[in-house]
């Protein structure tokens, strides 16, 4: 019986029960049938409740969302004069016959670049305490299967797509898994979350600012530390105190790279897996003051991620190089009512320490002599970096101008390759950056969520290498100025003297 059915015959059956009671009695037989029907009605009309209490209820336990991209950037680059390993092997194989050959500098550019990217988000909320979490994204250029657009031989993050980075450079446009994790909350009753899986460790505070996203939650990692796609685990806790409001704390651990299956005769019976350790103490969190004291250890550091193809080859790990200890210090701000809008600052810093082991990289059979950020002795390097800049919002106009600063050190080496930027993630500079932007928020009102929204981003980026060897952790890095004035500075990768980047997107986060 249908609900209109159903309806009609309640309606039936009250006019009914409305007759005379001695009517009803004098026949026991039709009394049977009408608390039979009655029951039915009853039954149907539970039926109809627990329907429409089923159809609203999903949104309940089901989250979906996402966002889109279309992003245009003009780039340009400067190189200068240096010696190319290739030419240097060449010429050492001649018998090292007359001068080596330089390579001249030249002016690398790509007018025109159109990206597309969108990614899916949906979080569902299991059984009590436990949600899972997953995000597919995928992203490519346009006219291109591959990374043949974006990559190139000038950055070592950028010379094609692997696991860590998949979605967020510029690949085939197939979609991936780019987080996927369960979560327990409220063990045993008390402020402490376990979570395992792909983790959210791309887009820390505080780059989403410039990405226009939402502030991270705890699940997070710092930007300059790592922007990178993990598999990995952490153990959480939240106490309540109430002079540390928002104070949390985690334990962290992931694992980089799976050597697999090893024997004796296997070609990769001394590669170690890469691991990767954290602890993340977030004392303050407020809208005033966010603050955040991160240590990462990286373990057995891979020389070369797993590359099914690059601009310099099939590559993958033959050897791992050593540890890498990392230190940082992040703090946000948002102050409202500065003048007619919103004023959002952050600063952010950090220092890397590297602990070498004897292992080289071998490349087409030849020993480069180069291991963990040096070549020839295994020696221990310190870097350091900074990342300042600020947003103001106005809230009228849906206008937000940001600016932001950047700079790493000789020996700067981060985690971060996954960076939303298109020549390479700009917080692995050796050197300065520079980057303003104007976003322009549509004024009209979400529908999905109420975080959708549609916006313009304006941008510029100028990039000033002081060192090579940005965002690569292999090899000693050599002045910019010196790359020309001995063969022993030869590069493998092409080196930069700057880069500049204006971009434009249209946006829609749903």
């Amino acid at each position: 019986m249908n609900r209109k059915g159903a309806v009609l015959f309640a309606a039936i059956l009250v006019a009914a029960l409305a007759l005379p009671q001695g009517i009803l009695a004098a026949d026991e037989e039709i009394q049977k049938k009408v608390d039979a029907l009655s029951k039915e009605v009853q039954s149907l009309q539970k039926q109809v409740a627990q329907s429409k209490e089923g159809k609203k209820s999903i949104s309940d336990w089901l989250t979906i969302g996402g966002d889109y991209r279309f992003r245009i950037d003009s780039l340009s680059g400067k190189v200068p004069n240096y010696y190319g390993f290739a030419n240097i092997v060449g010429w050492q194989m001649g018998g090292m016959v007359g001068a080596p050959p330089l390579t001249q500098g030249e002016t690398v550019k790509n007018d025109l670049l159109y990206t597309n990217r969108f990614g899916l988000n949906l979080k569902a909320k299991a059984t009590q305490n436990v949600t899972f979490t997953t995000r597919l994204l995928m992203y490519k250029a346009f006219g291109n299967g591959d990374t043949a657009a974006t990559s190139g031989t000038f950055f070592a993050d950028r010379i094609g797509v692997f696991d860590g980075t998949e979605g967020h450079v510029p690949g085939d446009g197939k979609p991936v898994v780019d987080e996927a994790y369960a979560t327990w909350s409220n063990i045993l009753d008390q402020p402490i979350w376990f979570s395992v899986g792909r983790r959210p460790s791309t887009g820390g505070i505080p780059s989403h600012l410039r990405q226009n996203n939402e502030k991270p939650g705890n699940g997070g990692i710092p930007a300059l530390l790592v922007d990178y796609a993990f598999d990995g685990i952490v153990l959480g806790v939240a106490p309540d105190f109430d002079a540390l409001p928002g104070a949390f704390a985690k334990l962290c651990y992931g694992r980089g790279f799976e050597n697999g299956f090893t024997s004796p005769s296997s070609s990769n019976k001394n590669l170690k897996d890469t691991d990767m350790l954290g602890v993340s103490v977030v004392p303050y969190d407020t809208d005033r003051l966010y603050l955040n004291l991160q240590y990462n250890r990286g373990m057995n550091i891979f020389d070369f991620p797993v590359f099914t193809s690059s601009t310099l080859g099939p590559l993958s790990p033959h050897t791992d190089l050593g540890d890498i200890d990392w230190f940082g210090v992040t703090a946000l701000s948002t102050l409202k009512h500065v003048g007619p809008g919103t004023l959002n600052l952050f600063a952010s810093t950090a220092l890397s320490k590297t602990h070498p082991n004897a292992n080289t990289v071998v490349f087409n059979g030849i020993d480069t002599g180069a291991g963990l950020m040096y070549t020839g002795q295994p020696e221990s390097k310190t870097g350091e970096a900074i990342y300042v800049g600020g947003r103001y919002d106005f809230p009228s106009t849906r206008t937000k101008i940001g600016a932001e600063y950047n700079y790493g050190s000789k020996n700067w080496i981060t985690f971060v390759p996954a960076g939303d930027d298109i020549w390479t993630s700009k917080l692995g500079t050796r050197g300065s950056v520079y980057e303003v932007y104007l976003i322009q928020e549509i004024n009209v009102a979400p529908v999905s969520s109420y975080i959708a929204k549609t916006f313009f981003r304006f941008g510029f980026q100028y990039y000033d290498f002081d060192y090579t060897g940005t965002n690569s952790w292999v090899g000693a890095p050599v002045k910019i100025a010196d790359l020309a004035a001995s063969p022993m500075n030869a590069q493998l990768l092409t080196p930069m003297k700057s880069a500049r980047d204006i971009y434009a997107t249209f946006e829609v986060k749903f």
